[in-house]
């Protein structure tokens, strides 16, 4: 027989194995809790940046003084125990950067342009009030006093009646000529290069949609159909075809371009609904005093697009984090360049994620001040030569993107990652090659900023004009944005160059000809 067990030593052990569930139980509640919290504060989190962007000012931009004060917030925060007894200015001392100050406008209202035509209307004294009221002498002109006022004239609407004289032989009547038409951008229509430029620049540029046209032009009668004006920017968009390819070889040949994209929605698209997104495109290069920017319509969003687009390039690639030019990135030749406003945009939404009321300190207050460091070195730089802009970051940015580098290391492991902060130093970290690159070569940027403006007038048009109808309507509106952009980025007034465009390309019947219309090639003062 087994020996019984003692009462005593049994009740132990089941209170020891209770006690090992409670345990087991606490600890599983501790953990429960600490997700909940973590679950809690990144939802806080999304809401207080949804709010933000709801209410709060669109811009990144921090008040004066207050990318100071989250530095030494920072600065106390990080890194509490080495820096334990040592001044907190000391560390925002060393690595200032001086912003010169800014010189003040004079008060008043600015001249008006030299180029404007001038109307004068003379205001002169009666004869009686030109007799001095104390001795009776005839005053005697001592100068004059110029004010000038802005006037404005509505378009003028004008027919341009063509007449081609017909000759025939008087005796045979078998011979009959006419003078030619000169070529005409679209023809057989009523469209001259004027009236084209007009509604191009009015569309793409003013972003007026063409069923608002079409009621201005019902205004001083004249019908010219919505479907009309659509079928006119189609067949602008092919007219121009072979300038923006010449644009394109120009922009290819540098070895400096941006690349960014955005949604559009076409209606018609073979094998897409009606309301799935397409992209528009948008590539920013050329060499100095040179400048090229392309839009190019495609379906899709996917990494063959930039394969296809930049063919042939070698160079350096700046673009935000999209994997879609991960594949163009790893050509032979090809360097990719990271985009700085981008990561600051993180530590932006990350300072706004905490919400109103709380202390602008800590690690995403911390982080957004060293990038916003980084950019008043390059307000100081803008103005200088490439090889003195590398120099100079060489010099002042890139001690500080080492203390960026170790402070990022140490930061890491301490924030979660699923939180904003969290995210904007993942972001930073996983960028940091691409990010650092622009200190390689003074000719690159430090963000992507040029090229998401190029975008801007794209946007802004889409919230009015909302979609386009067909895939050949969005391959036209590309071709003409790339125009008018690209003129832009010339210092050319965008009418005026189309206006030449379509008066003389289609006349152009060599290579040299189309050369002649590139942006650089245009003197803009002299056209008419």
């Amino acid at each position: 027989m087994k020996p019984a067990l003692n009462p005593l030593s049994t009740d132990l052990e089941r209170l020891q194995a209770q006690l090992r569930n409670q345990v087991a139980a606490n600890e599983a509640l501790v953990r429960e809790k600490a997700r909940l919290q973590a679950e809690r504060d990144v939802l806080r989190e999304q809401l207080n940046l949804l709010l933000a962007k709801r209410y709060g000012p669109s811009s990144e931009k921090s008040a004066p003084g207050q990318t100071d004060l989250f530095f030494n917030e920072a600065e106390a925060e990080v890194g509490a125990d080495e820096d334990a007894g040592r001044d907190s200015d000391e560390d925002a001392g060393d690595d200032t950067v001086t912003v010169p100050e800014h010189s003040r406008r004079k008060a008043g209202r600015r001249p008006l342009p030299e180029a404007l035509p001038r109307i004068e209307v003379i205001h002169d004294l009666s004869e009686a009030e030109k007799i001095c009221p104390a001795d009776g002498h005839t005053l005697a002109p001592i100068g004059e006093e110029i004010t000038e006022q802005l006037d404005i004239v509505p378009a003028k609407v004008q027919v341009i009646r063509r007449i081609r004289k017909k000759y025939a032989c008087p005796c045979c009547q078998g011979t009959v000529k006419i003078a030619p038409l000169p070529p005409q951008p679209i023809p057989k229509s009523l469209a001259t290069a004027g009236l084209l430029a007009h509604v191009v620049v009015a569309k793409y540029q003013d972003a007026l949609p063409l069923y608002r046209q079409e009621g201005m032009f019902q205004r001083i009668g004249v019908d010219l159909p919505r479907a009309t004006l659509a079928n006119w920017m189609i067949k602008a968009g092919a007219l121009v075809q072979p300038l923006i390819n010449r644009l394109r070889e120009e922009l290819l040949d540098f070895d400096c371009l941006q690349m960014d994209e955005t949604p559009v929605q076409v209606l018609k698209e073979a094998g897409k609904a009606a309301t799935s997104k397409s992209y528009m495109w948008v590539q920013r290069g050329g060499p100095p005093g040179r400048s090229v920017i392309l839009f190019d319509y495609d379906p899709s969003r996917s990494q063959q697009v930039p394969l296809r687009l930049l063919d042939g390039f070698q160079g350096y690639l700046q673009s935000d984090a999209y994997e879609g030019y991960g594949a163009i990135c790893a050509q032979p030749g090809v360097t990719a360049v990271g985009c700085w406003s981008h990561a600051r945009r993180k530590f932006d939404e990350a300072v706004k994620a905490q919400g109103r009321g709380k202390p602008k300190a800590g690690k995403a207050s911390k982080g957004l001040a060293l990038i916003q460091k980084l950019y008043r070195i390059e307000k100081l730089a803008k103005d200088l030569e490439p090889a003195a802009r590398q120099s100079m970051r060489q010099a002042q940015a890139k001690p500080l993107l080492d203390d960026m580098r170790a402070w990022l290391d140490q930061s890491l492991p301490q924030v979660p990652p699923q939180s904003a902060t969290g995210k904007a130093l993942h972001y930073l970290n996983n960028q940091w090659t691409k990010l650092i690159r622009y200190l390689d070569d003074g000719r690159l940027a430090i963000d992507n900023n040029a090229c998401e403006r190029a975008i801007r007038p794209f946007v802004t048009g889409r919230k009015n004009w909302i979609f386009s109808d067909t895939p050949r309507g969005a391959k036209a509106s590309a071709a003409l944005y790339s125009l008018i952009e690209t003129a832009k980025a010339n210092h050319l007034e965008p009418y005026r160059y189309l206006r030449r465009i379509f008066k003389e390309l289609p006349a152009a019947q060599s290579l040299d000809d189309i050369d002649a219309l590139l942006p650089w090639n245009i003197d803009d003062q002299n056209d008419t």
